[in-house]
């Protein structure tokens, strides 16, 4: 079982619409009122329009020895998914709670809430930072903001836990994500004359062609890490559009690509060696028919990977509270590689549920993970309360 106040607040949560593309403002409120009644000031640092905030809270000393608890606010869309029922409704069935958002991630959100209480009530010798942020499901865009404000007041901690779902498990790393548009202007004519023109649909292909090169190269050479169900670096073409009538030539196409890699191996190598063969191979002949005709790179997001040793201290820490296993590396990307770049601050994954479960009709997590997680939020408030 859970306790009331947990599932009280997941359901509150759950019912505000946060996908990325919504204003979280009001949920962020909702949070914002429910610290103040627990006598907990807390601060929002909004995005560029004023739409969306992160929030910040700190329970206890202001000392540089506390824990980041860090989770999302945001959710993916449910446009097009087959769902049971409402998804912005918490409902129970066989001991899931259903909803979007309750596995990725408003679970651990809600566990850490409902700690308010405990944590303003204990003697905390040390602080436990909670830090709520937008825009991670869009490429870990919202976090940045708030970093950058902590980064430049000095801010410290000895520890950050992102509450991202891996079953309660001690998260040790995950690979960093760079993601880019490519926009490709040829020259459009009438299909009979395709020799006149510049099919900005096959230098797609070209480029695509070259990208999966690349990905099945690093399949083969490596380097390679066992500790990932995938144990290399990856490319991956997402998506390609262009192209109006098979009698004409098309003069646009636009692709996405991303490239996932080991911290310990740099991402710029590669995309330079993508870049390299868009400027030197497929832009002269192109321009050899067209001189407007171009190709053009847009980097969309770049979310950092990390990696901590397994005998780190707070690895050891977290594994004890949370009373499990060591859970390797994933393949998913979090907010953790920002929070160790930006702060120097050592960081873990460690959240309820399966990540299965997320972005997909009927998403749940099970209130056994739930009562996991509050049992470390528990121990964590209990050894806080000691002086390192």
């Amino acid at each position: 079982m859970i306790e009331p106040t947990t599932r009280e607040l997941l359901k509150r949560l759950v019912a505000f619409d946060t996908t990325s593309r919504r204003s979280n403002l009001r949920l962020v409120e909702a949070v914002e009122d429910w610290l103040e009644r627990h006598g907990v000031a807390s601060r929002r640092v909004y995005d560029a329009t004023g739409r969306k905030a992160n929030l910040f809270a700190t329970i206890g000393p202001e000392r540089p020895d506390g824990v980041i608890l860090s989770g999302h606010l945001d959710t993916v869309p449910v446009d097009d998914q087959d769902w049971s029922g409402d998804p912005f409704q918490l409902r129970e069935d066989g001991g899931r709670l259903i909803g979007r958002g309750t596995v990725d991630m408003k679970g651990f959100d809600a566990v850490a809430l409902a700690k308010v209480p405990a944590m303003v009530k204990a003697d905390l010798a040390r602080p436990i930072h909670l830090a709520l942020t937008y825009d991670e499901e869009v490429g870990c865009l919202g976090v940045r903001t708030l970093l950058e404000k902590l980064q430049a007041e000095g801010f410290d901690a000895a520890g950050c836990v992102v509450g991202e779902p891996s079953g309660m498990a001690v998260v040790l790393g995950h690979k960093g994500k760079h993601s880019f548009d490519v926009e490709i202007a040829g020259r459009e004519c009438h299909s009979a004359m395709a020799p006149h023109g510049v099919n900005a649909v096959e230098f797609g292909a070209r480029l695509i062609a070259k990208i999966s090169d690349i990905g099945r190269r690093l399949a083969v050479e490596g380097p390679f890490d066992p500790a990932y169900a995938v144990p290399h670096a990856t490319t991956h073409v997402g998506t390609c559009h262009g192209g109006t009538a098979l009698n004409i030539v098309p003069d646009a196409c636009r692709l996405a690509f991303e490239v996932r890699h080991f911290t310990a191996q740099p991402a710029e190598p590669l995309i330079a060696e993508i870049e390299a063969f868009a400027r030197d191979e497929l832009e002269p002949a192109m321009r050899a028919v067209a001189p407007e005709a171009r190709l053009r790179f847009t980097r969309t997001s770049r979310v950092p990977g990390f990696d901590i040793a397994a005998d780190h201290a707070l690895v050891r820490t977290v594994a004890r509270l949370a009373g499990t296993a060591l859970g390797g590396k994933v393949a998913f990307a979090t907010e953790a590689g920002l929070f160790a770049e930006w702060l120097r601050v050592p960081t873990v994954v460690c959240g309820p549920g399966d990540i299965a479960r997320a972005h997909r009709p009927d998403e749940s997590v099970t209130v056994d993970q739930l009562a996991a997680c509050e049992r470390f939020v528990d121990r964590l408030i209990d050894a806080m309360t000691r002086p390192v």
